[in-house]
């Protein structure tokens, strides 16, 4: 669940220090990994919205990070569309880009928790194939 390990260290681990099942190894690793994804996609628009509310600190500090992530970012949201672009973020395995960047672009670029539930959730299920596959190898698949 930590934000730069994710299902990227859970799936090794289970498949080669406890010898887990494959199956097991990937179910319990991507139902961990959605579990921060789908508390960020679902608490962290009212969380703001509460802060914002109360705070000016807050307000100030949330405006300038919207209007700057998306102005930095809008290009790849418009080439790829936010619903396919969030997937990529939340299937890649590499540290820093991940599940917890995908909810959190979710979030910034306003997708709605009933959209970007699935999106995580397609997702997180790429990730763990790809990562059972670079830890098992194609080979012991087949």
């Amino acid at each position: 669940m930590s934000p730069v390990i994710e299902l990227r260290g859970s799936i090794p681990i289970a498949l080669k220090v406890y010898n887990l099942p494959v199956w097991s190894a990937y179910f319990f690793s991507v139902l961990g990994n959605l579990v921060p994804l789908i508390l960020i996609i679902w608490l962290l628009d009212p969380f703001s919205k509460l802060l914002s509310s109360r705070f000016f600190f807050f307000r100030q500090f949330f405006i300038w990070l919207f209007a700057h992530t998306r102005r930095v970012h809008r290009s790849k949201f418009e080439k790829w569309g936010k619903g396919l672009t969030v997937i990529i973020l939340v299937a890649t395995p590499i540290p820093f880009v991940g599940g917890w960047t995908g909810a959190i672009a979710a979030f910034v670029f306003g997708i709605s928790f009933k959209k970007a539930l699935p999106l995580v959730i397609i997702g997180s299920a790429i990730a763990g194939i790809i990562v059972t596959i670079l830890t098992l190898g194609i080979s012991k698949l087949l």
